[in-house]
């Protein structure tokens, strides 16, 4: 086995998420009937139901709806937004609008039937209910901050810190993200949480909660949460503002209402196969799952990748907030020097080689848990001679 590439190391480190696909290329009518069909998506994702009519629903939420109705009925949509209809939505049954509603329907439609002359699909342009009115003039309100040479000096040591890159922008995505401290960039100026009052659930049955934002032009709102998210999603340049230092890589605990991500795990083979035998105290077997560890390894006397025997759990770690498949990934590559060539017969006599299986200390895996989660994995590389991470 080869050292660890730390260029390789230092990738993994620096993206869990999904490859992207090779994007095709679209013209610019396309795009805007495709971006506005991913804030479609968006909303399903968010709620986990399709966009309803209603007088009683956030206007936004009823716009999706007319729009969904309008890209179900014409037939260049559908062909076109086919291959990204990941959740079956064009298909799904549509729900009907309510008898009255105080958007008219009509109205909407016709705003967006001049998609044949080119017309947005992605943007309602005149029709405006009295919830719209007031929503907007919620976000728009600005008052001067009187004490705002308390905040001056923060937002001079942040764009301080962008210029250095000790602080880098990142793509909102989690309303999570938008906390007490936290610093935005929405439509083209950088915003300060300075204070977030207590949540509570809107008409609409969503959380949300008031809060005071600083702007750098020393202005000051009481926004809405669910505003601001609103803001940060729809401005193409909206960004969050990073701490300045990068955070852990998975957390140990859990943020308020997040559930545990997953659990890495560390296994002791109990077969009586001499390789296993001479090495048992050291062999073991490293996963990360999404589930119960427990009922992962329930039947692993009948599993070639347990070595067709039972198993002992010495070590599990609560993962939060990671990519399991990245992490486990990330962890076999810390380790494969000392990944085992082992080959056993399965249950029907064929030769396997489990993997999963290093010769490593249960300590060492343990240093390198906590190296992972802090990033400082990248100064060390695990030397199987002496049976220990060493720095380079």
């Amino acid at each position: 086995m080869s050292d660890l590439d730390l260029d390789d190391l230092a990738d993994e480190l620096a993206d869990f998420a999904p490859t992207k696909k090779k994007q095709a290329t679209y013209t610019p009518r396309q795009e805007r009937i495709i971006g506005g069909f991913e804030d479609i998506e968006r909303f399903y994702e968010e709620h986990g139901r399709l966009p309803q009519h209603g007088a009683d629903r956030d206007i936004f939420e009823r716009l999706y709806a007319v729009r969904l109705d309008r890209l179900r009925e014409l037939e260049e949509c559908r062909s076109l937004l086919a291959s990204v209809d990941k959740h079956g939505l064009l298909d799904s049954a549509p729900i009907a609008p309510p008898e009255q509603d105080e958007l008219d329907t009509d109205d909407l439609m016709a705003e967006l039937s001049g998609l044949s002359e080119g017309d947005d699909i992605t943007k309602l342009r005149h029709v405006r209910s009295g919830e719209e009115k007031r929503a907007a003039e919620d976000v728009a309100r600005r008052d001067k901050c009187h004490d705002f040479e308390k905040f001056a000096p923060l937002f001079k040591q942040v764009k301080d810190e962008l210029a250095n890159g000790t602080r880098i922008t990142r793509r909102f995505e989690l309303k999570a993200e938008i906390r007490p401290g936290a610093f935005f960039i929405v439509f083209g100026q950088i915003c300060y949480v300075a204070e977030m009052g207590g949540v509570f659930t809107n008409p609409q049955g969503r959380t949300d909660a008031r809060l005071r934002l600083i702007f750098d032009n020393g202005t000051e709102s009481g926004m809405l949460m669910r505003s601001l998210q609103r803001q940060l999603n729809e401005d193409d340049a909206g960004r969050r503002i990073t701490d300045p230092a990068p955070g852990p890589l998975f957390a140990d605990k859990a943020d308020d209402g997040e559930a545990e991500t997953g659990t890495i795990y560390v296994l002791r083979s109990k077969s009586d196969h001499p390789a296993v035998s001479e090495h048992r105290q050291i062999m073991h077997k490293i996963g990360v799952t999404s589930g119960s560890v427990e009922t992962r390894i329930a039947s692993a006397e009948k599993s070639s990748t347990y070595l067709l025997a039972g198993v002992e759990i010495v070590a599990t770690y609560k993962v939060y907030g990671v990519n399991c498949q990245k992490l486990e990934s990330l962890i076999h590559k810390v380790f494969s020097a000392a990944q085992i060539n082992l080959s056993i017969p399965d249950r029907f006599g064929h030769m396997v080689k489990p993997r999963e299986w290093f010769l490593v200390p249960l300590g060492v895996i343990d240093e390198a848990v906590q190296r992972i989660r802090d990033r400082s994995i990248l100064e060390y590389r695990y030397d199987p001679t002496k049976g220990e991470l060493v720095r380079d």
